[in-house]
């Protein structure tokens, strides 16, 4: 009981968080992915997923691929506050994945995207989720974002035309560190949201299926940008 006690003493208060309604977007390539909210049962999979790109430099996915996973080993652990997690697949195989944080009703805390099929735009499409998520169905105002590569800036801070928090007094510090922090409001997101969110509701019944047991990518080796060193 003694380790009991201390354990409660050691998890984060968490609140109940609205769960994500799960949606299917067609790729590029024709196919469906089914974007849907993770479960904790569901952490082997996900950590085995992005394991093996913690050596992969390209794109700085070696940070992004660290700090993912040592955020979804500890919401496994509650050791972390209000996180939430999303996935995208395709015939059950993991495409994507992003996690987040609340941080109280009326801001989120974006923390990481990654894309495991590169080329179809299926980063794009899940920080989407994860935004309408936020703001669309916790009802949230604003959301800080950071970016750890060119091409995250680019997709985020430029294509969404997100407010420098960072710059000015008193300055706006993302948690994961002193990168420039940039924040998407709810007026940013209901101007971009049409152009940047897809994805149709509700899904059917057998398609959702297909994303019911969670698969890894069979060989990082054959997808576009990942090449072991």
């Amino acid at each position: 009981m003694a380790i009991d006690d201390l354990e409660k003493k050691l998890r984060p208060p968490a609140d109940p968080l609205k769960p994500y309604p799960a949606k299917m977007i067609t790729l590029a390539n024709g196919k469906t992915m089914v974007v849907r909210e993770a479960s904790r049962e569901e952490v082997g999979v996900l950590l085995g997923t992005i394991y093996p790109l913690l050596g992969c430099p390209k794109d700085f996915y070696d940070i992004v691929a660290a700090r993912m996973y040592s955020e979804i080993l500890a919401w496994y652990r509650y050791r972390v506050a209000n996180e939430f997690v999303l996935v995208g697949a395709v015939d059950g195989v993991i495409a994507g994945i992003v996690n987040s944080r609340q941080v109280d009703p009326s801001l989120g805390m974006s923390l990481h995207t990654l894309a495991v099929d590169r080329g179809l735009r299926v980063g794009a499409q899940l920080f989407a989720a994860k935004m309408e998520h936020h703001i669309d169905v916790l009802g949230e105002d604003e959301v800080l974002v950071v970016a750890e590569s060119p091409i995250g800036f680019k997709r985020w801070m430029i294509e969404y035309e997100l407010e420098d928090r960072s710059a000015g007094y008193p300055a706006v510090r993302h948690e994961l560190g002193g990168v420039p922090t940039y924040a998407l409001t709810r007026t940013l997101w209901e101007k971009h949201r049409r152009n940047k969110c897809t994805g149709v509701r509700p899904v059917p019944p057998e398609i959702l299926a297909t994303a019911d047991k969670l698969r890894m990518p069979a060989e990082y080796c054959q997808l576009p940008g990942f090449r072991r060193e």
